[in-house]
């Protein structure tokens, strides 16, 4: 009888560790496919911030042209594409949220000086009678839209993967494994004022 008790508590403990085996082994699948999602996601906002940065030169060169264009706002473009291509993440990077909020800032800073430009453009109607300037500035909005659905898309898949890493028992698998929580977009600082009008 003492021999069957003790086969009984090994099997006992090895059907336990299996199913503790087998929800550490889900729990860890189930983080590692919230994590390429993120990482997917990323590499779709790349791709449409390098969009942008591509459009930039042609869109510059085209406003150059203008005469008496304010060069000053040329020059902040080009400043701000120059920044803005500087600062990298891959998708290793992004799980720093200090290097994330770098990368954030000089996209906004980017967006700023676009919006700044398109604005000064409206004071030139040859300018916006170029068929080439026009071209490109809708290719810009549009990349902008691209932009705005990307980076709501990729704050979708990360707050799925920092919701699931943080969930109990998967808490346990993701801080032993290693997962940590992701950084979000934010809102441009400024964006909850809304923008002055004023009429020269």
């Amino acid at each position: 009888m003492g021999k069957s008790v003790a086969l009984g508590c090994i099997v006992l403990v090895l059907v336990g560790v299996l199913v503790v085996g087998g929800m550490a082994a889900g729990a860890y699948n189930k983080l590692n496919s919230a994590d390429q999602a993120v990482s997917s996601g990323w590499a779709q906002v790349e791709n449409v911030y390098q969009r942008r940065a591509d459009l930039i030169p042609n869109l510059v060169e085209t406003v150059k042209g203008a005469a008496n264009f304010e060069k000053e706002t040329l020059t902040q473009v080009i400043q701000a594409r120059a920044s803005a291509t500087q600062v990298k993440l891959d998708a290793n990077s992004i799980k720093d949220p200090a290097a994330f909020e770098k990368f954030q800032k000089a996209q906004d800073q980017l967006g700023s000086a676009i919006g700044r430009l398109l604005v000064a453009v409206e004071k030139y109607p040859e300018l916006k009678a170029n068929q080439n300037y026009r071209d490109l500035q809708t290719q810009l909005e549009g990349t902008e839209n691209r932009i705005s659905v990307e980076r709501g898309r990729f704050n979708d898949v990360t707050q799925a993967y920092d919701t699931l890493r943080r969930s109990f028992p998967t808490v346990i698998v993701a801080n032993f494994a290693g997962f940590k929580d992701r950084p979000y977009f934010k809102a441009a600082e400024g964006s909850d004022k809304p923008p002055q009008v004023k009429f020269n």
